[in-house]
């Protein structure tokens, strides 16, 4: 009757991998947690939805790469028709897509890679136009949220004016708003085929043991911008970063519970080093009592299943 924190599946939000192969293959790095076709990304859809989670977000994995990552605006690319396939069993669903480019580059960052001399750098501003574009492509295939991570400089900005312009004023965007150059998004990489071939994302993801201003001005830019909700990426670690920003802006705020943290009590859970279920449970009222209104994790359907049946 008391309890202050209640958490809830309308609190979660479900991933899904999505590739163009015509099997469902395990990832190996994510027990429990798989590369869908489109049919099975619509019954993980259906899944969520029966359990009470309202939305989903995309992360596509392309049979073809190249240096611009052209599969991630292409009409027919894979999160496209993942989302035109899960809006038509599941309209009730909201579907957000991932737009990034590092899944879809044969090189695997974030945006269009130059040589500087020795040193290869993602040159940030041709790159907003591609992110642009492959935000109006997965708004014109059904998506109703548009979730940009590439942590380009003036992204949101360059992703609202586009998705105006093309008709899409209604479709809020998602900023990744404060995402950190993690160690723990290593088995995601694994996962999307997206490791960096040269290189890292350490010039445009923010420095680990920074500090929290630098995390309110990357907030505080994408709120200017036009952002409609803020992430911080990745929870565990930064619940102190997650607070900070619940207590400095009024939008609605995503953790992020990524890849290695799933990974982590994963493990441990196998190895029978720990209660899988009390520890999910635990760790994601953790991220709802540090602020966040949303929980992006690779937990959710457990996670559902297991408050749905106490």
């Amino acid at each position: 009757m008391v309890q202050e924190i209640q958490l809830s599946s309308a609190d979660f939000i479900h991933p899904i991998f999505v590739h163009e192969g015509q099997d469902v293959t395990e990832i190996r790095t994510m027990p429990g947690v798989q590369r869908h076709t489109y049919a099975s990304a619509v019954e993980q859809a259906q899944q969520a939805h029966a359990l009470g989670i309202p939305a989903v977000i995309l992360f596509g994995i392309p049979d073809h790469k190249d240096a611009t990552g052209t599969q991630a605006y292409a009409a027919e690319g894979v999160v496209q028709q993942a989302t035109r396939a899960i809006k038509a069993a599941v309209p009730e669903i909201a579907v957000i897509a991932d737009t990034c480019l590092c899944e879809y580059t044969d090189h695997g960052h974030c945006g269009h890679l130059v040589q500087d001399g020795h040193q290869w750098t993602v040159d940030n501003d041709p790159s907003l136009e591609l992110l642009a574009r492959t935000a109006v492509s997965q708004a014109d295939a059904g998506a109703d949220i548009i979730a940009p991570s590439a942590m380009m400089d003036g992204q949101i900005a360059a992703i609202r004016s586009a998705l105006d312009a093309a008709g899409h004023a209604q479709i809020p965007v998602m900023s990744y708003a404060v995402k950190y150059a993690s160690a723990y998004y290593g088995p995601f990489r694994e996962a999307a085929g997206s490791a960096p071939s040269v290189g890292d994302r350490a010039s445009y993801q923010m420095n680990p043991v920074g500090g929290y201003r630098e995390a309110l001005h990357e907030a505080r830019l994408d709120v200017e911008q036009g952002a409609d909700f803020l992430m911080v990426k990745p929870a565990l670690a930064y619940l102190d970063v997650l607070r900070l920003v619940r207590d400095e802006f009024d939008l609605p705020l995503v953790a992020y519970n990524v890849s290695g943290e799933y990974a982590l009590v994963k493990a441990a859970a196998q190895a029978g080093y720990m209660d899988e279920r009390r520890t999910v449970l635990e760790t994601l009222g953790a991220m709802k009592r540090a602020g966040a209104d949303t929980i992006l994790t690779y937990h959710a359907l457990d996670a559902a299943r297991w408050l749905r049946d106490g």
